[in-house]
């Protein structure tokens, strides 16, 4: 994984798509930076997938991005959580969905944007739930 040059990572994984699908999927990266401030980026060009929230692991991710042939796949962590009133998700992971891109208007859905801030609202309801390790020395 780089995470030392995402800008340089990103472009590396997005070569071989076509032009539409590196709009699209510069685009949907331009969306996530905005909806999630403060986003850590995480690319995995082997896995040709970009990871996006606030840690380096699963339990902190908010959401994923997978070019495609057809488009580009927003990968939405914990998407069995979260409220989805439009139906936008697909998938039937235990866990994860995802909502298929296909062009530039797809991202003004209001209802996408609303699924991104409902995984950083679930984000913080885990993180406060899960116990803080505090490391104790052991006095002689």
């Amino acid at each position: 994984m780089s995470t030392t040059n995402t800008n340089k990572a990103v472009y590396d994984l997005l070569e071989p798509y076509s032009p539409e699908t590196q709009k699209l999927a510069l685009a949907t990266r331009a969306l996530i930076f905005k909806v999630i401030p403060k986003t850590i980026e995480v690319v995995d060009i082997k896995a040709r997938i970009i990871g996006y929230g606030f840690g380096t692991k699963y339990v902190d991710m908010i959401c994923s991005l997978m070019p495609t042939k057809a488009g580009v796949t927003l990968g939405i962590a914990w998407g069995t959580e979260l409220p989805d009133p439009q139906n936008l998700m697909e998938g039937a992971g235990k866990v994860h969905r995802h909502v298929k891109l296909q062009s530039k208007p797809d991202l003004d859905d209001p209802a996408l944007k609303a699924l991104l801030k409902a995984g950083i609202a679930h984000w913080k309801t885990v993180r406060k739930a899960r116990p803080v390790k505090i490391k104790t020395s052991k006095a002689k």
